[in-house]
């Protein structure tokens, strides 16, 4: 089994993707929307045995946004039914895998049944050594986070808990509920060109790769030549080298 320790390559560590192009996909395929997400969560498999494989240490999914609450009602409760059965139906492949599972966002908006499984899959897959961290977005909006860490830092200062000059940071990312706060790629699928409020902070200094092709028909051929193209790049992180 692979450790997380054991990332030898020029590979990045913590990916994050914006998986889009699911609704597009189905409606050429002459399909109803549901199904296009249904084939999204196979690509999310095989993307993850892609990142055992290459020793990744976590990858982090954009599943539902806080503003995909705008869409068709049927939309978001066929999205709401398809977490439940991925739970369910990959939970157990993962705990064989060793990746740890884990939620963020606002995932209480989803309901007592989505937030107690959720809850029970990031208790069953938790261990200290995992092959993968997989860190999954539930209602999540960068924006929001941010807001939210600003209200816990008001609080916290005017409670006199710490001093202004404690803020750094290491205390805004530990506040933050994104697990992984060092992102070096965030990878878009579906030829749009923006971040969509995904990981602002954690983000700062990702490389960013933007395909063309939509997510369903995203290969792990496709998130191989991402990580090739990400051997290649120079980061500098804003020296002079």
């Amino acid at each position: 089994m692979a450790s997380l320790q054991n990332n030898k390559s020029n590979y990045p560590k913590n990916i994050g993707i914006i998986m889009d192009g699911n609704g597009r996909w189905a409606k050429a395929n002459k399909l109803k929307v549901t199904q296009g997400h249904e084939r999204g969560v196979g690509v999310v498999k095989d993307i993850v045995k892609e990142c055992i494989e290459k020793n990744i240490q976590s990858l982090t999914i954009y599943a539902f946004s806080s503003e995909n609450w705008s869409r068709p009602k049927n939309e978001v409760n066929g999205i709401k039914s398809l977490i439940v059965k991925a739970i369910a139906d990959q939970v157990p492949e993962l705990i064989e895998q060793g990746v740890m599972l884990n939620f963020f966002g606002d995932v209480e908006s989803f309901g007592y049944e989505i937030q107690r499984k959720t809850e029970d899959a990031i208790n069953d897959t938790l261990q200290e050594n995992p092959t993968l961290r997989l860190n999954v977005a539930l209602g999540y909006g960068g924006r929001k986070d941010l807001v939210d860490v600003c209200k816990e830092l008001a609080f916290d200062y005017a409670a006199g808990y710490i001093d202004c000059d404690d803020i750094d940071e290491d205390m805004l990312a530990s506040i933050s509920k994104v697990p992984d706060d060092n992102i070096d790629l965030i990878i878009r699928t579906g030829g749009d060109k923006r971040l969509s409020n995904f990981l602002l902070f954690q983000a700062a200094y990702a490389e960013i790769m933007f395909i063309d092709t939509l997510w369903p028909d995203f290969t792990r051929d496709d998130f191989a030549k991402c990580l090739d193209s990400f051997k290649k790049v120079n980061r500098r992180f804003g020296k002079r080298i």
